[in-house]
């Protein structure tokens, strides 16, 4: 056996079964206790957009740039943010699209212009191989910082308190929210088939990419990239290396709602583990990537997951998981992959 194999062979003895409780009781406990609850006014937001500059013919003619401003009204205030979409010229029926959630400076990697290009986001790539690119900052949406959940999209629909209430939604459910804006804006987009949309993030916002695609059903596939620790990564399994909750916690605790902290130290004894948050991505696609060199994100505990989660698809094949060499990153390696998944479920 390998170690990966013997450590999901031990894992398997006290971990939870992914059908162990109905779709709305798993929901509730991860909302409740993990990434916190929405205010209802944010679930039924009023949205509207404008055209932030002209359409644009780019890529040496091979796509058409779209950039528009959503406008989301709250109780409290109002949040604007820019969204860019290259869609590809030649088409002759609406596309699927990639809708990368950005957690890295925008100017660098999601640049408008193409004068800035990175792997991180490689739009020439993906309209060449038939799809929209579709990006927006999650700094936007609300800052990555320990503000106290009180900036961005918490302005307008949270009254400012002292303290959070225990269940309140973090950042991480705040900038998936702002993913489900813009597939509002998407669904506008004839170009664009509203019905084959992947949510596709890295790291923090590959958690994030997952949240969006388990509370948003329209998302047709999550992209989970390097998640690690409460996106992907199985709790259960140890893997000293890896990020725990104690540290994400200690860290990143706005991330998530308050009774998350709460869990501290408890990994391997949580009702819940990761597992059973993925599988609530069926029937629909989801692709975990892991970097074999990324040993806080845990890969070993990535792919357990996704073997512990497949079962609940009657078709397995819609579950992908794949590991390439190096570092926890973003790259067209990965970017190639996702299409690559995509393509063979008939996008």
């Amino acid at each position: 056996m390998t170690t990966s194999i013997l450590l999901l062979a031990t894992t398997l003895a006290g971990v939870p079964a992914w059908n162990a409780h109905t779709r709305e009781e798993t929901l509730k406990w991860f909302l409740e206790n993990e990434y916190g609850v929405r205010p209802a006014a944010a679930e039924r937001p009023d949205v509207r957009f404008a055209p932030l500059e002209p359409d644009a013919v780019m890529m040496d003619g091979a796509a058409l740039r779209k950039r528009v401003t959503i406008i989301c009204k709250g109780p409290h205030g109002e949040l604007k943010f820019p969204v860019t979409a290259f869609i590809p010229r030649d088409a002759k029926a609406p596309v699927p699209a990639f809708l990368l959630i950005c957690n890295r400076a925008p100017d660098k990697n999601i640049d408008p212009t193409r004068q800035e290009k990175s792997e991180f986001w490689p739009a020439e790539e993906i309209v060449r191989r038939g799809y929209a690119a579709v990006a927006f900052h999650n700094g936007d949406i609300a800052p990555d910082l320990n503000s106290g959940c009180t900036e961005g999209v918490f302005a307008c629909y949270e009254t400012k308190k002292p303290h959070r209430r225990r269940t309140m939604w973090g950042t991480l459910s705040a900038w998936a929210w702002g993913a489900s804006r813009v597939l509002d804006w998407i669904e506008t987009v004839s170009a664009i088939d509203a019905h084959r949309v992947a949510v596709i993030g890295h790291s923090r916002g590959g958690k994030t990419a997952l949240v969006a695609g388990v509370t948003d059903p329209r998302f047709a596939m999550a992209c989970v990239n390097d998640s690690g620790c409460s996106g992907a990564k199985l709790n259960r399994m140890d893997l000293p290396k890896s990020e725990h909750l104690a540290d994400i916690c200690a860290t990143f605790p706005y991330w998530f709602c308050g009774n998350y902290i709460k869990l501290v130290n408890l990994d391997r004894e949580l009702p819940y583990d990761q597992h059973q948050f993925l599988a609530l991505m069926a029937p629909r696609l989801v692709a975990v990537h892991s970097a074999a060199d990324d040993a806080w994100a845990g890969p070993a505990g990535e792919e357990a997951s996704c073997r512990l989660a497949r079962p609940a698809w009657d078709d397995p094949s819609k579950v992908d998981y794949f590991i390439r060499p190096g570092k926890h990153d973003l790259n067209l390696v990965d970017w190639n992959a996702y299409m690559d998944f995509a393509a063979s479920q008939g996008w």
